[in-house]
């Protein structure tokens, strides 16, 4: 049996990536989302899920390009610099995660992230973070850590397989290589911690570059299991364009796959089950 969950990262970020998720679940195969409680329409986010019941809603934790719930000087580990911000690039991040970032401050932050969507009525089905952060070990201990807090039992899995990263360059998938060395013990902590969590992510090599071609290719390769097509839809509009982002058409080159009828074609072709993270 092949079961597929398609989370849209982002919600909160702008008003247009809001609808465009909130567009991508009501007439597509969106099934699941994640907020950003930081994300400058955070506010609008919170309120659209009442308009749908059926969407699966977790938190997006944000370590890195962004800013902190909490004040910086109760997670200075955290902070990229003197103005208050995370560090701007994974890469710095990764770094810092070598040896330099307390778990004790993810924890903090990600709890302070999580009750954040919480006080605003959102009942939380899952975490994942901005840009995959949890993949390293001192940044998934913490999220386990708030996730017990919180009582969430669900988080993404932000492993790829190799086969599906060929589908984009070279970099990418010597990237994918590198981090996949933390994979087993990632099982291994979630395995630990009794929360549980597909097999994999599909699409976050593609990011940025999905066609529907690549999609097609995706679903047909999918193996037997449990999955998560990330993606990112949205609308490019005047508030995206004062965000930092590389994604910015290709949100609405995403949304209209999404969409399309020939997506929900190959989903029932396929024999593929769409579900959310709530029934995971």
């Amino acid at each position: 049996m092949r079961r597929l969950i398609i989370n849209a990262d982002d919600f909160g970020l702008t008003a247009g990536v809001n609808r465009g998720i909130l567009e991508g679940h009501e007439k597509g195969v969106v099934s699941s989302t994640t907020v950003m409680a930081c994300g400058q329409r955070f506010e609008d986010a919170a309120a659209l899920p009442q308009c749908a019941p059926r969407l699966s809603v977790g938190c997006h934790l944000v370590f890195v390009d962004g800013h902190s719930i909490l004040p910086p000087s109760e997670i200075p580990t955290l902070m990229g610099g003197s103005d208050g911000r995370f560090r701007k690039k994974l890469v710095s991040f990764g770094l810092a995660a070598a040896g330099r970032l307390d778990a004790r401050q993810i924890e903090a932050e990600a709890t302070a992230q999580i009750e954040k969507l919480k006080g605003a009525g959102i009942a939380v089905s899952h975490l994942d973070s901005h840009k995959h952060a949890h993949m390293f070990p001192v940044v998934l201990r913490g999220m386990l850590r708030a996730a017990e807090n919180c009582g969430i039992r669900a988080i993404r899995n932000p492993f790829e397989p190799l086969v599906f990263a060929s589908l984009r360059h070279w970099k990418r998938q010597f990237q994918l290589r590198m981090l996949g060395r933390f994979r087993a013990g990632f099982r291994a902590a979630l395995a630990n911690a009794g929360v549980v969590t597909p097999d994999g992510c599909i699409g976050i090599a593609a990011t940025g570059g999905v066609t529907l071609d690549t999609f097609q290719r995706l679903i047909e390769g999918l193996p037997e299991g449990t999955w998560e097509f990330v993606s990112h839809p949205g609308h490019n509009d005047a508030d995206l364009a004062r965000v930092k982002t590389r994604l910015r058409d290709s949100r609405e080159k995403e949304l209209a796959i999404l969409t399309s009828s020939s997506v929900k074609d190959l989903l029932r072709r396929e024999r593929i089950e769409l579900i959310s993270y709530r029934e995971l």
